[in-house]
Protein backbone atom coordinates (compact mmCIF):
# COMPACT_ATOMS: atom_id res chain seq x y z
CA UNK A 1 0.00 0.00 0.00
CA UNK A 2 1.61 3.67 -0.81
CA UNK A 3 1.53 6.67 1.24
CA UNK A 4 1.90 10.02 1.53
CA UNK A 5 4.38 12.49 4.29
CA UNK A 6 1.38 15.07 3.45
CA UNK A 7 -2.08 15.73 2.52
CA UNK A 8 -3.89 17.92 -0.30
CA UNK A 9 -7.49 18.91 0.16
CA UNK A 10 -9.07 18.83 -2.89
CA UNK A 11 -9.48 22.54 -4.01
CA UNK A 12 -12.26 23.81 -6.80
CA UNK A 13 -11.95 27.24 -8.14
CA UNK A 14 -15.19 26.74 -10.15
CA UNK A 15 -17.11 26.28 -7.20
CA UNK A 16 -17.81 27.94 -4.09
CA UNK A 17 -16.77 26.41 -0.94
CA UNK A 18 -17.81 26.11 2.41
CA UNK A 19 -15.40 26.57 5.61
CA UNK A 20 -15.76 23.63 7.67
CA UNK A 21 -14.42 24.08 11.44
CA UNK A 22 -12.49 20.98 12.99
CA UNK A 23 -11.90 20.97 16.34
CA UNK A 24 -9.69 18.40 18.62
CA UNK A 25 -6.43 17.64 19.90
CA UNK A 26 -4.40 18.62 16.97
CA UNK A 27 -0.89 20.36 16.90
CA UNK A 28 -0.12 18.82 20.47
CA UNK A 29 2.46 16.66 19.75
CA UNK A 30 0.59 13.35 19.90
CA UNK A 31 0.66 11.21 16.83
CA UNK A 32 -2.11 9.12 17.45
CA UNK A 33 -4.35 12.66 17.26
CA UNK A 34 -2.31 13.67 14.23
CA UNK A 35 -3.24 10.11 12.45
CA UNK A 36 -6.95 10.63 13.32
CA UNK A 37 -6.64 14.04 11.23
CA UNK A 38 -5.45 12.90 8.52
CA UNK A 39 -7.99 9.85 8.24
CA UNK A 40 -10.42 12.79 8.55
CA UNK A 41 -9.12 15.12 6.07
CA UNK A 42 -8.27 12.03 3.61
CA UNK A 43 -11.67 11.17 3.18
CA UNK A 44 -13.90 14.31 3.57
CA UNK A 45 -15.73 14.98 0.32
CA UNK A 46 -17.50 17.72 -1.12
CA UNK A 47 -16.37 21.82 -1.36
CA UNK A 48 -14.85 22.29 2.25
CA UNK A 49 -12.25 24.29 3.03
CA UNK A 50 -11.09 22.91 6.71
CA UNK A 51 -10.45 25.34 9.23
CA UNK A 52 -8.14 23.05 11.92
CA UNK A 53 -8.42 24.00 16.23
CA UNK A 54 -4.40 23.58 16.67
CA UNK A 55 -1.95 24.75 19.03
CA UNK A 56 0.73 24.22 17.23
CA UNK A 57 0.26 25.38 13.68
CA UNK A 58 3.25 24.40 12.19
CA UNK A 59 2.61 20.32 13.17
CA UNK A 60 -0.85 20.45 11.27
CA UNK A 61 0.60 22.39 8.40
CA UNK A 62 3.59 19.98 7.79
CA UNK A 63 0.74 17.33 7.23
CA UNK A 64 -1.83 19.45 5.43
CA UNK A 65 -0.07 22.38 4.57
CA UNK A 66 -3.52 23.96 2.38
CA UNK A 67 -5.61 23.85 5.41
CA UNK A 68 -6.56 26.82 7.75
CA UNK A 69 -5.75 26.88 11.68
CA UNK A 70 -7.23 28.82 14.61
CA UNK A 71 -5.64 28.50 18.20
CA UNK A 72 -7.37 25.56 20.43
CA UNK A 73 -5.49 26.72 23.38
CA UNK A 74 -7.96 30.04 22.86
CA UNK A 75 -10.99 29.24 23.39
CA UNK A 76 -12.28 32.65 22.76
CA UNK A 77 -10.57 32.65 19.49
CA UNK A 78 -12.85 29.30 18.56
CA UNK A 79 -15.77 30.36 19.26
CA UNK A 80 -15.45 33.16 17.38
CA UNK A 81 -14.09 31.69 14.15
CA UNK A 82 -17.75 29.12 14.81
CA UNK A 83 -19.40 32.52 13.33
CA UNK A 84 -17.67 32.13 10.23
CA UNK A 85 -17.70 28.44 9.36
CA UNK A 86 -20.84 26.78 7.86
CA UNK A 87 -20.68 23.48 10.09
CA UNK A 88 -18.31 21.81 13.18
CA UNK A 89 -16.85 18.64 13.52
CA UNK A 90 -15.87 17.34 17.00
CA UNK A 91 -12.77 14.89 15.42
CA UNK A 92 -12.05 11.46 17.04
CA UNK A 93 -10.97 11.05 20.38
CA UNK A 94 -12.94 11.33 23.46
CA UNK A 95 -13.62 15.39 23.90
CA UNK A 96 -16.87 14.93 26.03
CA UNK A 97 -15.08 13.21 29.09
CA UNK A 98 -14.13 14.44 32.72
CA UNK A 99 -11.06 12.42 33.56
CA UNK A 100 -8.53 15.20 32.76
CA UNK A 101 -10.38 17.88 33.27
CA UNK A 102 -13.89 19.83 33.64
CA UNK A 103 -12.38 22.38 31.86
CA UNK A 104 -11.75 20.62 29.11
CA UNK A 105 -15.14 19.08 28.97
CA UNK A 106 -16.56 23.00 29.43
CA UNK A 107 -14.61 23.43 26.78
CA UNK A 108 -16.20 21.22 24.32
CA UNK A 109 -20.01 22.12 25.44
CA UNK A 110 -19.58 25.51 25.32
CA UNK A 111 -18.34 25.60 21.87
CA UNK A 112 -21.45 23.28 21.11
CA UNK A 113 -24.02 25.21 22.68
CA UNK A 114 -22.17 28.41 20.16
CA UNK A 115 -22.96 26.28 16.96
CA UNK A 116 -26.23 25.76 18.16
CA UNK A 117 -27.35 29.33 18.94
CA UNK A 118 -25.79 30.49 15.75
CA UNK A 119 -27.85 27.54 13.82
CA UNK A 120 -24.51 25.60 12.86
CA UNK A 121 -24.54 21.85 12.40
CA UNK A 122 -22.11 19.94 14.57
CA UNK A 123 -21.28 16.39 13.70
CA UNK A 124 -19.63 13.55 16.15
CA UNK A 125 -17.10 11.78 13.98
CA UNK A 126 -15.46 8.85 15.79
CA UNK A 127 -16.36 10.17 19.00
CA UNK A 128 -16.06 7.95 22.44
CA UNK A 129 -18.34 9.04 24.56
CA UNK A 130 -16.88 9.25 28.68
CA UNK A 131 -15.80 8.55 31.21
CA UNK A 132 -18.01 10.93 33.42
CA UNK A 133 -17.45 10.64 36.82
CA UNK A 134 -19.49 13.53 38.08
CA UNK A 135 -23.42 13.34 37.90
CA UNK A 136 -23.62 17.42 36.61
CA UNK A 137 -21.29 16.04 33.59
CA UNK A 138 -23.20 13.44 32.59
CA UNK A 139 -26.63 15.62 32.85
CA UNK A 140 -24.33 18.90 30.73
CA UNK A 141 -23.59 16.29 28.00
CA UNK A 142 -26.51 14.49 27.85
CA UNK A 143 -28.70 17.50 27.22
CA UNK A 144 -25.75 19.05 25.13
CA UNK A 145 -26.01 16.03 22.82
CA UNK A 146 -29.49 16.54 21.55
CA UNK A 147 -28.41 19.35 19.84
CA UNK A 148 -26.17 17.48 17.40
CA UNK A 149 -27.03 16.90 13.48
CA UNK A 150 -25.49 12.85 13.69
CA UNK A 151 -22.71 10.86 15.22
CA UNK A 152 -20.05 8.21 14.81
CA UNK A 153 -18.72 6.36 17.61
CA UNK A 154 -15.82 3.93 18.44
CA UNK A 155 -17.31 1.64 20.71
CA UNK A 156 -19.97 0.15 21.51
CA UNK A 157 -20.48 1.48 25.33
CA UNK A 158 -21.07 5.20 24.23
CA UNK A 159 -23.15 4.08 21.55
CA UNK A 160 -25.26 2.27 24.16
CA UNK A 161 -25.23 5.25 26.71
CA UNK A 162 -25.97 7.90 23.39
CA UNK A 163 -29.10 5.48 23.38
CA UNK A 164 -29.66 5.41 26.55
CA UNK A 165 -30.13 9.24 26.66
CA UNK A 166 -32.91 8.67 23.82
CA UNK A 167 -30.63 10.78 21.16
CA UNK A 168 -32.91 11.29 17.77
CA UNK A 169 -30.10 11.73 15.21
CA UNK A 170 -28.57 9.50 13.04
CA UNK A 171 -26.03 7.10 14.52
CA UNK A 172 -23.25 4.80 13.50
CA UNK A 173 -20.33 2.73 14.86
CA UNK A 174 -16.92 1.59 13.44
CA UNK A 175 -13.73 0.51 14.80
CA UNK A 176 -11.19 3.40 15.18
CA UNK A 177 -10.90 5.66 12.31
CA UNK A 178 -6.99 5.02 12.37
CA UNK A 179 -7.53 1.05 10.85
CA UNK A 180 -8.27 2.74 7.57
CA UNK A 181 -5.09 4.79 7.72
CA UNK A 182 -2.65 3.73 4.32
CA UNK A 183 1.06 2.13 5.32
CA UNK A 184 4.18 1.31 3.28
CA UNK A 185 4.92 -2.28 2.64
CA UNK A 186 6.65 -4.17 5.77
CA UNK A 187 10.20 -4.49 4.43
CA UNK A 188 11.47 -5.99 8.08
CA UNK A 189 14.79 -5.29 9.57
CA UNK A 190 16.82 -5.43 12.68
CA UNK A 191 15.28 -2.88 14.91
CA UNK A 192 12.92 -3.64 17.88
CA UNK A 193 10.57 -0.38 17.94
CA UNK A 194 9.18 0.55 21.41
CA UNK A 195 6.10 2.68 21.51
CA UNK A 196 6.02 3.29 25.53
CA UNK A 197 4.67 5.55 27.86
CA UNK A 198 4.30 6.56 31.73
CA UNK A 199 1.77 4.71 33.24
CA UNK A 200 0.54 5.04 37.37
CA UNK A 201 -0.34 1.01 36.42
CA UNK A 202 3.50 0.46 37.03
CA UNK A 203 5.43 1.03 40.22
CA UNK A 204 9.41 0.76 39.90
CA UNK A 205 8.88 -2.86 40.54
CA UNK A 206 6.79 -3.13 37.37
CA UNK A 207 8.91 -1.67 35.12
CA UNK A 208 12.05 -3.80 36.30
CA UNK A 209 10.02 -6.77 35.10
CA UNK A 210 9.03 -5.65 32.13
CA UNK A 211 12.24 -4.05 31.17
CA UNK A 212 14.55 -7.44 32.02
CA UNK A 213 11.83 -9.26 29.67
CA UNK A 214 12.61 -6.69 27.32
CA UNK A 215 16.79 -7.17 28.17
CA UNK A 216 16.34 -10.51 27.83
CA UNK A 217 14.46 -10.53 24.51
CA UNK A 218 16.37 -7.88 22.50
CA UNK A 219 19.77 -9.62 23.73
CA UNK A 220 18.31 -13.27 22.99
CA UNK A 221 17.70 -11.95 19.08
CA UNK A 222 20.36 -9.35 19.25
CA UNK A 223 17.91 -6.34 18.46
CA UNK A 224 18.70 -2.72 18.29
CA UNK A 225 15.83 -1.47 20.72
CA UNK A 226 14.09 1.89 19.32
CA UNK A 227 12.03 3.79 22.17
CA UNK A 228 10.01 5.80 19.96
CA UNK A 229 8.26 8.89 21.51
CA UNK A 230 4.80 8.78 19.88
CA UNK A 231 3.24 11.45 22.39
CA UNK A 232 6.57 13.83 22.53
CA UNK A 233 5.47 15.40 25.52
CA UNK A 234 4.57 12.71 27.46
CA UNK A 235 6.63 9.55 26.58
CA UNK A 236 10.16 11.24 25.29
CA UNK A 237 11.92 11.17 28.82
CA UNK A 238 10.68 7.77 30.05
CA UNK A 239 13.67 5.85 28.40
CA UNK A 240 15.94 8.34 30.73
CA UNK A 241 14.03 8.40 34.03
CA UNK A 242 14.24 4.46 33.80
CA UNK A 243 17.84 4.78 33.79
CA UNK A 244 18.33 7.78 36.66
CA UNK A 245 16.14 4.51 38.54
CA UNK A 246 18.48 1.65 37.29
CA UNK A 247 15.72 0.04 36.31
CA UNK A 248 17.79 -0.69 32.64
CA UNK A 249 20.44 -3.11 32.40
CA UNK A 250 23.63 -1.54 30.83
CA UNK A 251 23.71 -4.63 28.07
CA UNK A 252 19.92 -2.84 27.35
CA UNK A 253 20.83 0.77 27.48
CA UNK A 254 24.16 0.04 25.08
CA UNK A 255 21.67 -1.50 22.37
CA UNK A 256 18.89 1.31 22.78
CA UNK A 257 17.85 4.60 20.89
CA UNK A 258 15.28 7.23 21.69
CA UNK A 259 13.91 8.32 18.62
CA UNK A 260 11.22 11.60 18.96
CA UNK A 261 8.75 11.38 15.69
CA UNK A 262 7.85 14.32 14.30
CA UNK A 263 5.04 12.82 11.48
CA UNK A 264 3.41 9.97 11.03
CA UNK A 265 5.19 9.41 7.69
CA UNK A 266 8.13 9.46 9.77
CA UNK A 267 6.71 6.63 12.62
CA UNK A 268 5.33 4.84 9.54
CA UNK A 269 8.65 4.28 7.82
CA UNK A 270 10.33 3.35 11.19
CA UNK A 271 7.54 0.47 11.66
CA UNK A 272 8.21 -0.73 8.04
CA UNK A 273 11.82 -1.33 8.63
CA UNK A 274 11.72 -3.01 11.66
CA UNK A 275 11.22 -6.11 13.06
CA UNK A 276 8.47 -5.62 15.63
CA UNK A 277 6.64 -3.70 17.15
CA UNK A 278 5.15 -3.47 21.20
CA UNK A 279 2.98 -1.04 21.97
CA UNK A 280 1.30 0.37 24.46
CA UNK A 281 0.04 3.85 22.47
CA UNK A 282 -3.34 2.69 20.81
CA UNK A 283 -2.82 4.18 17.32
CA UNK A 284 0.88 3.27 17.46
CA UNK A 285 -0.57 -0.03 17.75
CA UNK A 286 -2.53 0.37 15.11
CA UNK A 287 -0.66 2.20 12.35
CA UNK A 288 1.72 -1.04 13.03
CA UNK A 289 -0.59 -3.65 12.18
CA UNK A 290 -2.08 -2.16 9.42
CA UNK A 291 1.15 -2.06 7.65
CA UNK A 292 1.80 -5.54 8.50
CA UNK A 293 4.35 -5.93 11.39
CA UNK A 294 4.23 -7.68 13.82
CA UNK A 295 2.97 -6.23 16.63
CA UNK A 296 1.88 -7.27 20.09
CA UNK A 297 0.61 -5.06 22.94
CA UNK A 298 1.07 -3.78 26.35
CA UNK A 299 -2.41 -2.69 27.79
CA UNK A 300 -2.67 0.31 29.77
CA UNK A 301 -6.28 1.08 29.07
CA UNK A 302 -9.47 -1.05 28.04
CA UNK A 303 -9.70 0.55 24.37
CA UNK A 304 -5.60 -0.88 24.01
CA UNK A 305 -6.59 -4.32 25.18
CA UNK A 306 -10.23 -4.47 22.55
CA UNK A 307 -8.35 -3.17 19.48
CA UNK A 308 -5.62 -5.67 20.04
CA UNK A 309 -8.30 -8.32 20.33
CA UNK A 310 -10.28 -6.85 17.19
CA UNK A 311 -6.96 -7.66 14.88
CA UNK A 312 -5.84 -10.73 16.79
CA UNK A 313 -2.83 -9.73 18.68
CA UNK A 314 -1.34 -10.83 21.36
CA UNK A 315 -1.70 -8.58 24.51
CA UNK A 316 -0.90 -8.10 28.13
CA UNK A 317 -2.16 -5.79 30.76
CA UNK A 318 0.01 -4.37 32.44
CA UNK A 319 -0.06 -4.09 36.52
CA UNK A 320 2.86 -5.22 38.77
CA UNK A 321 2.52 -9.03 38.65
CA UNK A 322 3.84 -8.86 35.18
CA UNK A 323 5.69 -12.61 34.39
CA UNK A 324 8.99 -11.90 32.47
CA UNK A 325 8.84 -15.47 30.83
CA UNK A 326 5.06 -14.95 29.65
CA UNK A 327 6.19 -11.48 27.89
CA UNK A 328 9.35 -13.33 26.20
CA UNK A 329 6.88 -15.74 25.01
CA UNK A 330 4.45 -13.65 24.05
CA UNK A 331 6.67 -11.51 21.92
CA UNK A 332 8.34 -14.30 20.23
CA UNK A 333 5.14 -15.75 18.99
CA UNK A 334 4.07 -12.31 17.96
CA UNK A 335 7.52 -11.79 15.98
CA UNK A 336 6.95 -15.55 14.58
CA UNK A 337 3.25 -15.14 13.51
CA UNK A 338 2.21 -13.40 10.57
CA UNK A 339 -0.79 -10.86 11.04
CA UNK A 340 -4.19 -11.76 9.78
CA UNK A 341 -4.25 -9.83 6.87
CA UNK A 342 -8.21 -10.39 5.82
CA UNK A 343 -8.93 -9.69 9.76
CA UNK A 344 -6.75 -6.35 9.37
CA UNK A 345 -8.68 -5.27 5.64
CA UNK A 346 -12.20 -6.07 7.53
CA UNK A 347 -11.24 -3.48 9.76
CA UNK A 348 -10.19 -0.84 7.57
CA UNK A 349 -13.54 -1.53 5.65
CA UNK A 350 -15.32 -1.24 8.84
CA UNK A 351 -13.68 1.76 9.89
CA UNK A 352 -14.51 3.86 7.10
CA UNK A 353 -18.27 4.04 8.15
CA UNK A 354 -17.42 7.61 10.23
CA UNK A 355 -16.85 9.39 6.75
CA UNK A 356 -19.40 7.81 5.02
CA UNK A 357 -21.89 8.87 7.82
CA UNK A 358 -20.01 12.30 7.76
CA UNK A 359 -20.17 13.14 4.13
CA UNK A 360 -23.57 11.60 3.79
CA UNK A 361 -24.74 14.18 6.30
CA UNK A 362 -22.59 17.16 5.10
CA UNK A 363 -23.71 16.52 1.15
CA UNK A 364 -27.61 16.97 2.70
CA UNK A 365 -26.31 20.34 4.34
CA UNK A 366 -24.94 21.14 0.45
CA UNK A 367 -27.86 20.69 -1.23
CA UNK A 368 -30.05 22.42 0.92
Amino acid sequence: MAYSASITVANSSNSARSRILICGYYGEHNLGDDALLSVLLNQLQGRWTPVITARDRRAVHSMAPSVETVDRRSLIAVLKEVRHVDAVILGGGSLLQDSTSTRSLIYYVLLMWRAKILQKPVFLWAQGLGPLKRRTSRLLVARTLKTVTSASWRDPASLQQAENWSLDIPMAIGPDPVWSHTAPDWKSGHSLILCWRPTPLLSNKGWEQLVNALAQFSEKHDFNVVWLAFHGQQDADLFTHLCEEALVPEELERRSTVVCANSIAQVQKLFSESTMVIAMRLHALILAAVGGVPTSALSYDPKVSAAAELAGLTCCELSDQLSEQLLIDQWTGAMKSPLQKQQIDTLAIDATIHSKNLNQQLQTLLAD
